[in-house]
């Protein structure tokens, strides 16, 4: 009498399924790991950028710094080396256009002053000659030949630019500044005479 031996195991489906599950999970952890790597590479990116947009427009601050804004290049471009390949800079610059005013005085019951105005106009004329935006954009180039770019834009004032408005200080300084020298070399002179007239000696 032969006695059949009970063996415990998987059937195929079984097996199948547990596969499909398997690669499932795989599947998922993979997508979730490269997801986090790329992540960080972007977050690596983007910190590298804003390191040499802030040292960029540093330099580019001390460079102009108590100079006219004539002296400002409209357009420049460069790299920053073999330590950060992948990277360049752009410089652009625009003037600053005030927003005009004229239609707003105008539009007000009685209308606007004349002399009001004249000086709005001049301002405007003005912030275009002392004021200029200059832009500063970091451009990093993936080897793939994506580009990500990041900008930041500041503005630089001609103070010593005198306003153009008759009666103020600023507007009448290199007049007054010649007025004063020339006034200052005829004192200058005076008591020279003053003594060579008074002179003991030569009144003897």
């Amino acid at each position: 009498m032969t006695r059949r031996l009970k063996q415990n195991g998987f059937s195929l489906i079984e097996t199948i399924i547990a596969m499909a599950i398997m690669s499932g999970a795989i599947l998922v952890l993979a997508l979730s790991w490269s997801g986090n790597v790329a992540r960080v590479k972007t977050s690596r990116i983007n910190n590298t950028m804003a390191f040499l947009l802030e040292r960029k427009m540093t330099e580019v601050e001390i460079a102009y710094q108590g100079k006219p804004v004539n002296q400002i290049a409209d357009e420049d471009a460069g790299d920053f080396g073999e330590k950060y390949p992948g990277y360049r800079w752009e410089l652009k610059t625009k003037a600053f256009e005030m927003p005009s005013l004229s239609s707003l005085l105008i539009s007000k019951e009685g209308g606007a002053d004349e002399n009001l105005l004249s000086v709005v106009n001049s301002l405007s004329e003005y912030s275009k000659d002392a004021i200029k935006e200059v832009s500063v954009s970091v451009i990093y180039t993936s080897k793939l030949g994506k580009e990500i770019k990041n900008s930041v834009a500041t503005f630089f004032v001609d103070y010593k630019k005198p306003l153009p408005i008759p009666g103020l200080p600023s507007a009448d300084s290199s007049s007054a500044s010649d007025d004063t020298g020339d006034s200052g070399s005829s004192s200058g002179d005076s008591p020279n005479d003053q003594t060579s007239s008074s002179d003991p000696g030569g009144s003897r």
